[in-house]
Order: structure tokens, then C-alpha cells, then sequence
């Protein structure tokens, strides 16, 4: 008996030992399957957080190949600093310099200073003429110049000159050139003059009957030395008073030669004609001719207008010869 007890005791005590082991183990089991649970749960936030991430560069991307073919805001692209390229155009039968400039949304002191044209009347046909792609001119340094003096000068934007001629640096070398972004040339910085005469001329002895006349109308002025309210001087020219609006045209055929605006004139169009004579319709309200075409005595050139130095609505019509003002009334018709 006390075998089979002291047998029975060993056998609980191992039991207890047994059971503690188990309790043990299916604690530490139920942990690790807690735990496994938790790493499980963070996995998948984070594979769902890295997933939120590449979805979220997947839509950028897309986004930045849906909007990669739209182009800059054409007020926004103009106002950046550029930098200057060139393209080439030949000159055309018939094309002066003031069409191809506006073709390409240029001034003509642009293509001047650009092109070194020295006559802007007379461009040749088949020139090839350097067309850049903004508005501005050609500066020749000189000694002291820094671009900040130069963009002062040119009223011009410092980091625009630095973008168009890619300067690396603000230094400048003397006697090289620099183009100035905006900038005019001199001359049209200034009204322009159209033709002044300051001193009388010899009279040329001309035919009469050549021309028509532009418009009707009476003779409010004629040619020669009066006093006006501008002063006195010779008028080189009729003045024709009628109603504002009057078609005015061409006195004889010929092509337009300029058109513009003059502080004195007004709006006016000069037109050269055959044998070295020339005519100047000035103070018009509007001009329907344009510079390089051609008109005759059927074409309506402006209308009478009251701009420049004129004190009531009518023609200023001047001729000339050999460049020389000549009276009209010697050479127009009855």
C-alpha cells in the first residue's frame, strides 16, 4: 500500500507538473496567436498604406500625362524671360517692311536693327532677313556700360537682357552688341517727321493738267509763307475745306509709300508717283490705303479728317517734285 501511495504520489505530482506545462503552453500559445493576429493587422495597414501610396502616385502620374500636352498660358509664356532664336524669311515681289513685321507680330525697328537695313523703303526681293522671335533691338556697349545702366537706358527688364543673350554673369564686354528685349530704335522713340520744310525752295518749273484733284472743295489756304496759329512759315501745301468724312483720292496713280502719323499732319499718306513727283494728303480722320499698294485716281486713299496741327476739318494735299514742294495749282487739272 505505502508503494502503490508513495507510486500514486509521484504519479499526481507529475500530474500537477504536466498540468502546469500545459497551462504554460496554451498561454504562450494563445499569445502567440494574439500576436500573430496584431502583426497580421499591421501588415495590412501598412500594405493598405503603402497601397494608398501607390495609388496616390498612379493618379499623380496620370494626371501629369493628362495634362503634359497643355500648353502654357499664352500671357503667362510672354511675361517669362526668353531666350533669342531666329528663323529666316526671303523677301516677296511686291512686300515692304512694314508687312513683313506685322506677319510675324514684330516692329519695324525690330527687323532693322536685326537685319542692319539701312533703307526701310526699299527692301530687295529675295533678301533673307533674320526674323527673331520677340520685339527688341540691337545695343552696341560702350565703355562703363553694365546691364544695369543699359536696361535703364532701354527702360528694359535686366533679367530679360540676361535671358536673351544667355549671359552667364553681369559682366559685358565693350564694343560687343547686346539685344535689348522691347527696347525701339532711337528714331522711333520720337514722333516722326514726315517732311518739313524750314526754308522756301526754288520753284520747279513743272507742266500743268498732271494730277486730278483729290478732293473738292474750297481753298481755305494756299501755297506760300502766311501767319497761322501755329506761327509763321511757308505752307507748302493746299488746304481744301470740306466735310469731315469726304472721301479723299489718289491725285495720280502711283504706290503708297508710307502711312502714319505725324505730330503736324495728323494722319496723312504720302504716294510716289512717276518723273520724280510725290504727294501728301495730311489731317485725314482715317487712311484706307495701306503702305506698298498701288492706287489710281478711282481708289479712295482716307477721308478728311481734322488731326495733327488743323483748326477745322480738311485736306492738307502737297506736291512735290525732285523732292522740292512745289503749288499744286500749277499742276492740277481745272
Amino acid at each position: 500500500m505505502l508503494v502503490v501511495f508513495r507510486k500514486f504520489a509521484v504519479t499526481k505530482a507529475n500530474v500537477k507538473v504536466l498540468t502546469a506545462l500545459l497551462v504554460l503552453f496554451l498561454a504562450f500559445f494563445i499569445l502567440a496567436a494574439q500576436g500573430k493576429g496584431a502583426k497580421t493587422d499591421s501588415n495590412q495597414d501598412i500594405g493598405e498604406s503603402m497601397g494608398g501610396r501607390e495609388s496616390a502616385v498612379e493618379e499623380v502620374e496620370v494626371v501629369a500625362l493628362e495634362t503634359s500636352g497643355v500648353s502654357e498660358p499664352e500671357d503667362l509664356a510672354q511675361s517669362q524671360p526668353r531666350m533669342l532664336l531666329f528663323s529666316s524669311y526671303t523677301v516677296q515681289q511686291g512686300e515692304v517692311l512694314g508687312e513683313i513685321a506685322k506677319k510675324f507680330g514684330l516692329s519695324i525697328s525690330t527687323l532693322v536693327s536685326v537685319n542692319d537695313i539701312k533703307n526701310t523703303r526699299t527692301v530687295p526681293v529675295g533678301k533673307v532677313l533674320r526674323i527673331p522671335n520677340q520685339d527688341g533691338v540691337f545695343y552696341k556697349i560702350k565703355s562703363g556700360d553694365t546691364l544695369t545702366i543699359i536696361a535703364g537706358k532701354h527702360k528694359a527688364d535686366a533679367a530679360e537682357i540676361t535671358a536673351a543673350n544667355e549671359l552667364f554673369s553681369d559682366k559685358i564686354n565693350p564694343n560687343s552688341s547686346l539685344f535689348i528685349p522691347g527696347a525701339s530704335a532711337p528714331w522711333e522713340e520720337a514722333p516722326p517727321v514726315v517732311i518739313a520744310v524750314v526754308a522756301p525752295r526754288p520753284q520747279v518749273i513743272v507742266s500743268g493738267n498732271i494730277f486730278d484733284w483729290p478732293v473738292r472743295g474750297r481753298i481755305t489756304s494756299g501755297y506760300g509763307y502766311r501767319r497761322s496759329p501755329f506761327g509763321r512759315g511757308l505752307h507748302d501745301g493746299l488746304d481744301i475745306g470740306a466735310p469731315m468724312g469726304t472721301p479723299v483720292r489718289a491725285a495720280m496713280a502711283g504706290r503708297v509709300e508710307s502711312v502714319g502719323y505725324d505730330n503736324v499732319y495728323g494722319n496723312f499718306i504720302i504716294i510716289r508717283h512717276t518723273e520724280g513727283y510725290k504727294t501728301l494728303y495730311g489731317h485725314l480722320e482715317s487712311y484706307e490705303a495701306r503702305s506698298g499698294a498701288y492706287v489710281d485716281t478711282d481708289t479712295v486713299i482716307g477721308y478728311v479728317g481734322n488731326t495733327g496741327q488743323s483748326t477745322g476739318p480738311h485736306l492738307h494735299f502737297t506736291v512735290y517734285k525732285d523732292g522740292s514742294s512745289v503749288n499744286p495749282r500749277a499742276v492740277l487739272k481745272p
